[in-house]
């Protein structure tokens, strides 16, 4: 990276040699000197995202939801006749708890009486 002709400096934080002209550390990535204030054509853009999983969840909040549609009355009425049983989570996709609903009766009725008033407040479809 030592090319004749061009002026070097070290970083103050890594050590690094950095061009002279640098404002951010290629190694580090700390910023080494101040941004000067221009006529504001000088734009300066970092992009570290690079992962696929930030721009899926990118493209998800953009259009609105991040799940499946549910029916809020088929959910509703799972949870009111079979709730015990865990039958509404089963509808959600959550097959964990809603094994643990079988197990517990709907641990107990409690988490059912929660659940139904909890579906009553959501728009239809909701999204899991």
């Amino acid at each position: 990276m030592d090319n004749q002709g061009e002026k070097l400096k070290f970083c103050k934080y890594c050590g690094e040699k950095i061009p002279e002209d640098a404002v951010i550390c290629t190694k580090c990535g700390r910023q080494v000197e101040e941004i000067k204030k221009g006529n504001g054509s000088d734009q300066i853009i970092i992009n570290n995202n690079n992962s696929a999983s930030a721009a899926a969840s990118a493209s998800a909040a953009a259009s609105g939801f991040y799940g499946k549609p549910k029916n809020k009355w088929v959910a509703l009425l799972l949870c009111l006749f079979v709730g015990f049983f865990g039958a509404h989570k089963f509808y959600e996709g959550k097959a964990g708890v809603g094994i643990l609903y079988m197990l517990t009766g709907g641990l107990f009725l409690v988490g059912v009486v929660i659940d139904f008033i909890g579906l009553l407040a959501k728009p239809n479809p909701y999204y899991i």
